[in-house]
Order: C-alpha cells, then structure tokens, then sequence
C-alpha cells in the first residue's frame, strides 16, 4: 500500500461501493464481481451492491469448500470460489475460425470476440498475479493471441487486497499477496466502517479523479497495513521455493510419485480452476449440413489421456505419469520456460481437489531423500 501521505489513497464509506458501480456503468463498462451461485460464488454481472454475497464467508480445506452467513455487513467476507479472473481474458470455449463451403471453394473467417468494457469488481492478489502470467503467456513477443487481447484490453481491474486468510491459502510465501502490488486499476481495502481506495494505473487514477475522493488518513492506511500484514502472519501453509527448479528435476524417480498417483482421479480440476494453467485443445464442430465447421478453442488439461496423445503414442500413459508432468511443470520448468514459478499461491487446486491432494505437502515430500519418502504414506 501507499505511504500513508500519498493523496491516491483515499477513504470512503462503505456507500461509495454503488456510487462506484453507477459510474463504470455510466462510462459503458459492464461490472462483473462475486456473487452467490450453486453453492460457491462465481462471477455474475453486479448492478447493486446487494447483488453482491454481503455477509458471507467462506471455509476452505483440502477437498471443501462451505460458504455461511456470519450476518455481518461486510461485502468482500469470501476470498475467493473456484473461479481466477482467467476465464474473463482466456474463454473456456470459444470459435476461432469459421470454415464455409461454396460451389468448388470455400471461405475462412476469423470469429474474433465483441469488444466489450468488463469492469471486474473484486479481483485478489493472487488472482492478478495469475493474469500477468496469463499476459506473458498469450501475449508477449510477436505472436499474440488476438482473441485473448481483445478481451483483455477491456478489463478494468478492482482488486480487493486480503484481510482474512483460507486456511488453503499460501499466496505470502509465493510473494503474490495478500496485498494487490500491480496489475490493478483500482484496489480496495474494507475496514470495519470505511473503504480504502488506491490507484494502480492512469484509468484508475482517472476514476479516482472523477469522484473527487478525498486522501486517507494516516492512521486508517496504518490500519489497513497491519490487517493485511495479519493476513500474509496467519497463513498456515507455505511453498519453499529456494531449491527450485532442478530439485525437482532431481526427484523425477522418487517413490513419491507412485504415492500421489494412487490418490490422483485424474480428474483435472487442479487445472480447471489453477489462474495460470493454459492448456488447451482446438476441435471442428461441423453442422449438419456439412457446409459449415466452427475451429474451436476449449480449454483442456495435462490430467486427460487425449492430452498426452502424440503421432500414434500417448507420451503420458498413467496417472503418475501426468501428475508428475503438472507438477513438475508448475514449479519447475514453468521457471525456465517463463522466468517465473507457475503457482500463484491462492490454494483453489487444494481445496477442489476431490481427494485433498496437497502440493504444499507433495514438494516437501518430493525433495526428501527417497529413503524418508514414505515415513508417512498416505498423508497428502
């Protein structure tokens, strides 16, 4: 957070919230933020402040999640459900191509998305640092990916720094959070009676500008460092990633892999709701007419066997095979590859685990001596 003399962090009582919603739909913006939904929240348009899940919070373990009503008047009690801000730049679906036949021809048309203005109300920490990394992914160098950019040029990122921990979170340790750093329009902090409000760019600081909002004072923006400080002290899990990459290239036989595989379902979950995760797969979807096919983009995972499908031979057979892969490539080679790890620290792939696999407790395992490697079987 700012110091606490710095004017672009501003207070404002919790009735600015709508006032702020009025105004990015006023400018065009759709507003997207939390909100109750089959039994988690997922992101739904917001067009009031009650729209909003206002006094829930959510309990997170290996393999659960519950949401309870506290009765409180806090708005931003849930830290997160199973969905990153990924999906809103990095659809799960989407056509790319459409391939038309004529008489003794035929036509193919790129099927790039409708600009849209997404204001997203809500965003965390590490859910930003898991959408630079898509950023890196989709569009760095020469080859950037035209779907993905026209999505993601019309986000305006609020973020919503933590005050509260899950007891799956482990974002302090992978240095993404509590605290929104960068990569935000505009961060805010709830406090029991007021917001705190921060810019993070021009568009934001354009915002803040408009609403005239006047600075913090310093003992309320002290306040806030101390909540989110409390926050990053309370986390009960942590990643070391001191000996990263090649300690875990070094393990790559160890006995560790047959343990977790024999509890892996493959079900690839950890990959549907990971915010970095990009692994996906290209179909035709003809009609029935045979005159017209749709070349679509859907999401996939590393966890499937199709994935592993190559010229005539699946490279990844079995289950220990593919999660050694995931794991191997968020921590390890995901650093080569990108210059940075491929975990972000938010603890979804712990939590929608069905079975409660753990990669805070999988690495450690895996950079034990083999011969330690099962003094506790089982226990993930």
């Amino acid at each position: 957070m700012a110091t606490p003399c710095d004017t672009h962090v501003a207070a404002v009582p919790k009735t600015f919230l709508q006032q702020l919603i009025d105004v990015l739909c006023a400018k065009g913006y759709r507003v997207v933020g939390p909100a109750l939904r089959d039994g988690a929240v997922m992101w739904d348009t917001i067009r009031q402040v009650s729209d909003l899940p206002i006094g829930w919070r959510d309990e997170q373990e290996p393999g659960r999640y519950r949401l309870e009503n506290t009765g409180s008047d806090q708005i931003f009690g849930v830290v997160h459900g199973p969905q990153s801000v990924k999906p809103l730049a990095f659809a799960p679906r989407e056509p790319l191509l459409v391939i038309e036949r004529t008489k003794g021809s035929f036509s193919a048309l790129p099927t790039l998305p409708k600009s849209e203005k997404v204001a997203v109300l809500g965003a965390r920490a590490c859910d930003l640092a898991g959408l630079a990394i898509q950023d890196h992914i989709f569009l760095k160098d020469a080859y950037r990916d035209p779907y993905y950019q026209t999505r993601r040029d019309g986000l305006f990122l609020i973020a919503v720094n933590c005050t509260r921990a899950l007891a799956t979170c482990f974002c302090a340790s992978m240095d993404t959070g509590p605290r929104a750093s960068a990569a935000f329009d505009l961060a805010l902090t709830e406090l029991e009676e007021v917001f705190l409000v921060e810019a993070g760019s021009a568009a934001g600081q354009a915002m803040m500008s408009a609403l005239s909002l006047a600075p913090a004072s310093t003992a309320r923006v002290r306040e806030a460092e101390q909540q989110i400080e409390a926050c990053a002290r309370s986390q009960v899990r942590r990643l070391d990633r001191s000996p990263l990459p090649q300690a875990l290239y070094d393990a790559h036989e160890h006995p560790r892999w047959d343990d977790v595989a024999a509890r892996c379902l493959a079900c690839g979950n950890c990959t549907m709701v990971c915010p970095t995760c990009f692994c996906h797969v290209v179909e035709e979807v003809p009609d029935l007419t045979q005159t017209r096919s749709e070349h679509t983009r859907l999401w996939d995972s590393c966890f499937t066997q199709e994935h592993g499908y190559i010229h005539g031979k699946n490279i990844r057979p079995t289950i220990k095979d593919r999660y050694r892969m995931w794991l191997t490539h968020k921590l390890a080679s995901w650093i080569d590859q990108f210059g940075t790890s491929g975990c972000v620290g938010c603890g979804r792939c712990i939590t929608w685990c069905p079975v409660g696999i753990d990669l805070t407790e999988e690495l450690p395992a895996l950079l034990k001596p083999s011969s330690q490697a099962k003094e506790k079987p089982g226990q993930a």
